[in-house]
């Protein structure tokens, strides 16, 4: 009997484990069109969090007491769809279980052969690396010479923007929590790194600056709160802002404020919002240059790993204390 995590409550602030109840799932025959997959790793991402809220957003809200969702990679092991055949290799969203049937709504995707660690395909060749790619080149249109601030350095998407922005010649300033972090973060390249743990954003930023020899002409976000106005005070003019994620404010209820909101018009900043799911266009450009940079080892994968589907929520929450170092990733 197949499991899967559902959510049996909405949160209020930050989940808890009472929020969550792992459930037997009804098995069926396959229906046309249909996988049957028993997955290998599930990926657990902070954009969830806003799926537990019962809201209008860029993605449909968990339902109560239903299998939740997210990205996922297994194995077929019986089909009906003559585009994947058993042993094949998949990319899906039937997340949060150990056994999933996948039909198009899912979108599976057939892994290519590849030397590459199967989960890397969750990782840095998958929804993480391509997030970072897209962000810091489509959106900031960052290029060599810029100094490029990231938010969330030591995390999934973070990590791959610090290495990237590396590999293009930028001068890259990270932020993350804890001295751990930061020497990590600049073992992936980083020219400065800020531990927001040990004094205010805006502080350390000013002084991190100075090091790198100006202010900022790119801002990575996936933080808000502090550290996108202290990007704000510190840009320079024409400065391009890419905002991936919030992750400061997603258990809060409060609104985000920005003290330095102004010098959006004095700098001329431009800041853009943007989502993967609107760039599928650009993957296989992504592919091609993310697989170079791998060969030479420009871009490093590097994942924190919860062992068994018991531990999912476990590792949810983890994102939200710093738990992780890199991609945060579930293996059963």
């Amino acid at each position: 009997m197949a499991r899967a995590w559902c959510l049996t409550s909405r949160p209020q602030g930050l989940p808890t484990q009472d929020n969550f109840a792992l459930k037997a799932i009804d098995d069926r025959a396959l229906a046309e069109g249909e996988i049957r997959v028993r997955n290998l790793w599930l990926s657990v991402d902070p954009y969830m969090r806003g799926r537990m809220n019962d809201i209008k957003s860029y993605v449909p809200p968990f339902e109560i007491d239903a299998p939740m969702t997210g990205g996922a990679l297994g194995e077929v092991i019986e089909s009906r769809n003559g585009g994947f055949a058993v042993g094949d290799r998949v990319l899906h969203m039937g997340g949060w279980r150990d056994e999933a049937i996948v039909d198009a709504g899912l979108t599976p995707v057939k892994l290519p052969q590849s030397d590459l660690p199967v989960e890397s395909w969750l990782h840095i060749m998958g929804l993480t690396g391509a997030t970072a790619w897209i962000g810091l080149l489509k959106i900031a249109q960052a290029k060599a010479g810029d100094r490029v601030f990231v938010s969330a350095a030591a995390g999934a998407v973070g990590s791959v923007a610090v290495q990237i922005a590396k590999a293009k010649g930028m001068t890259v300033i990270g932020s993350a929590g804890g001295p751990d972090k930061c020497a990590w973060v600049k073992q992936l390249g980083a020219d400065a790194m800020i531990d927001y743990r040990a004094g205010p954003v805006l502080d350390q930023l000013r002084a991190a600056t100075r090091d790198v020899g100006g202010r900022i002409d790119v801002y990575f976000d996936n933080v808000g709160g502090d550290h996108l106005d202290a990007a704000l005070a510190m840009s320079t003019k024409d400065a391009r802002f890419a905002i991936c994620g919030m992750i400061d404010g997603y258990n809060s209820d409060t609104p985000l404020t920005l003290k330095f909101a102004n010098l959006i018009i004095i700098n001329r900043i431009r800041i853009a919002g943007f989502l993967y799911s609107d760039h599928m266009a650009d993957l296989p450009a992504f592919q091609a240059d993310m697989g170079e940079m791998i060969k030479a080892r420009q871009v490093v994968s590097h994942e924190t790993v919860y062992d068994g589907l018991e531990r999912t929520p476990e590792a949810f929450l983890g994102l939200f204390s710093g738990a992780n170092m890199g991609k945060m990733l579930v293996r059963l």
